[in-house]
């Protein structure tokens, strides 16, 4: 009587649990945890370049993950860390053109135009009624700023200033605050006219 229970606990210990599915996503997770945890020590003894890029590889690709349902925010990201890079290179490129390394106005002219970045990302998800989606918001800003940084490479005085006004006038024209202001207008307008109607009318009669 007693060996039957216990070869039936022994049984359903041995048996395999199909439908386990928390242990088995445990099971992937630590098994990958502890390969990468010996990847990272691994490199970081090895040299201190590699471990840098290679944790930010992973800070990227987390965020990538962590962003992959919100494609817009993705996409204004993606093209705000291009435009930083790509305005540098030419600012970069103008210091070298002019024979001057590490010029001064092209340093300020850089940070300019990281700032203007940053302000086309906010703006773009600071609007209340866009016009179109804000990645796309943030794409147009990003390449005018980037035709700016390349009026700067020739003068670097004006480089900022145009790409103020670009990023400012994208921002406006692809808010509801233009549209609004033409509605207005056109309300205004017609009010007008049908003011002018009547008092023809009345100077008719």
């Amino acid at each position: 009587m007693t060996s039957r229970p216990s070869l039936e606990a022994l049984r359903r210990l041995l048996r395999q649990e199909r439908d386990d599915a928390w242990a088995v996503r445990m099971f992937r997770r630590i098994v990958l945890g502890i390969a990468g945890a010996y990847t990272l020590s691994t490199l970081a003894s090895a040299g201190k370049g590699a471990f840098a890029v290679v944790c930010g590889l992973l800070f990227l690709a987390v965020a990538v993950w962590m962003l992959r349902r919100r494609g817009q925010l993705l996409l204004g990201l993606a093209s705000t860390v291009v435009t930083a890079a790509i305005t540098g290179y030419l600012a970069a490129v103008g210091d070298i053109a002019r024979g001057s390394a590490s010029g001064l106005l092209s340093g300020q002219a850089v940070l300019g135009y990281w700032a203007l970045g940053g302000m086309a990302l906010l703006g773009a998800w600071m609007l209340k009624q866009p016009r179109g989606r804000r990645g796309v918001t943030v794409v147009l800003a990003d390449v005018l700023l980037i035709c700016a940084s390349g009026v700067g490479m020739l003068a670097p005085l004006f480089g900022v200033p145009v790409g103020f006004m670009c990023v400012a006038g994208v921002l406006t024209l692809r808010s509801g605050t233009f549209r609004s202001v033409k509605r207005c207008e056109r309300a205004v307008k017609s009010q007008e006219v049908r003011r002018l109607l009547a008092a023809a009318e009345t100077d008719g009669r």
